[in-house]
């Protein structure tokens, strides 16, 4: 498909969190077509929202964590497979570091969230099976290999 053919494509445009705390990774388990999946705290980007804006959106959203953000982990690309005969959806996904700064216990989670978590980067790579996309893991590796980049590298223009 191509848009010099006249057809119009657009990739899913998400952002992931990886927030750390004590050698902990805050995750959270989702309920998606049925099956319980682990990723970060992600999701879409919203109209007139920066993507550091929808990062900190999403991770209060789906964990109830206020967080700041520390760096920008990386911009990566990705088909899902087809499914059911469905072509696979793109996604463009922007991922970014962070730091907790507060929670609150009694927030309300995000339709569709089980709950959010603390584990062990060793742990989460021992569920691989279980993650929503490879997306998760690869975010997580860059983020422990110390790939940070100044966050204004994703910038919003006015």
């Amino acid at each position: 498909m191509s848009y010099r053919e006249g057809r119009f494509w657009q990739p899913d445009v998400t952002v992931a969190t990886v927030v750390a705390r004590d050698g902990q990774l805050l995750m959270v388990e989702e309920r998606v077509s049925g099956q319980l999946v682990l990723n970060q705290p992600a999701g879409h980007l919203e109209p007139d929202e920066s993507l550091a804006e929808a990062a900190l959106r999403e991770t209060r959203e789906e964990t109830g964590w206020d967080v700041r953000l520390t760096g920008f982990v990386g911009a990566y690309q990705w088909k899902a497979p087809s499914l059911n005969g469905n072509p696979g959806r793109h996604y463009l996904r922007f991922a970014f570091a962070a730091e907790p700064v507060a929670h609150d216990p009694a927030r309300r989670l995000d339709e569709g969230i089980v709950r959010a978590f603390w584990v062990q980067p060793s742990e989460l790579f021992g569920m691989r099976e279980r993650h929503r996309s490879p997306l998760v893991a690869k975010v997580v590796e860059d983020f422990l290999a110390g790939r940070r980049h100044p966050l204004e590298l994703a910038q919003q223009l006015p």
